[in-house]
């Protein structure tokens, strides 16, 4: 295959346009419908790995429902990555309500994302796993191109968008 060809099939190392639509428990989460698809470097781990793992041999065109259990999406939900904060350690320009997603720094100094998971007279529950944890994912997804990456983007190991738009 030379520079200029297009891949046929989604394989390592291949630009990849992806539609998809997101639903858990039939519930639609996340879509790119209204926007343009994602596109992603296969292989690299850029998206969950039950999902990338089912794309490989699909070709431009194609469209298919794929399910992606726990373990194979953002994980099992970890019971001991939740944890109380006293409630007047929160400054008062966050909102205090289930569900407000959190950046969060520990004493290393490392990026923690949470969510407020509930709300006592005195404390505040965080939860430190990712919002979709121990959930089944159902894609439906339609492969919209493929292309080879830039010697840039395989260094990078991520995808150049064009007209400065960003990555999602």
């Amino acid at each position: 295959m030379t520079d200029t060809q297009n891949p046929n099939i989604v394989a390592d190392d291949v630009v990849v346009s992806l539609e998809y639509t997101l639903t858990i428990s039939g519930e639609m989460v996340d879509s790119s419908e209204n926007a343009d698809p994602i596109q992603f470097i296969q292989g690299k781990g850029q998206i969950v790995p039950g999902l990338e793992n089912a794309l490989y041999g699909m070709s431009v065109g194609e469209s298919k429902q794929i399910t992606v259990a726990p373990a194979d999406g953002y994980g099992e939900e970890d019971p001991q990555a939740v944890a109380d904060f006293p409630r007047d350690e929160f400054p008062s320009d966050i909102p205090l309500m289930p569900g407000v997603e959190l950046q969060l720094k520990n004493q290393d100094g490392e990026l923690l994302h949470a969510y407020i998971a509930s709300i006592e007279a005195d404390t505040v529950r965080l939860n430190f796993n990712h919002p979709l944890a121990g959930k089944e994912l159902v894609f439906d997804v339609t492969i919209q191109s493929l292309r080879q990456p830039t010697a840039e983007e395989l260094d990078h190991r991520h995808v150049h968008l064009e007209d400065d738009e960003e990555e999602e």
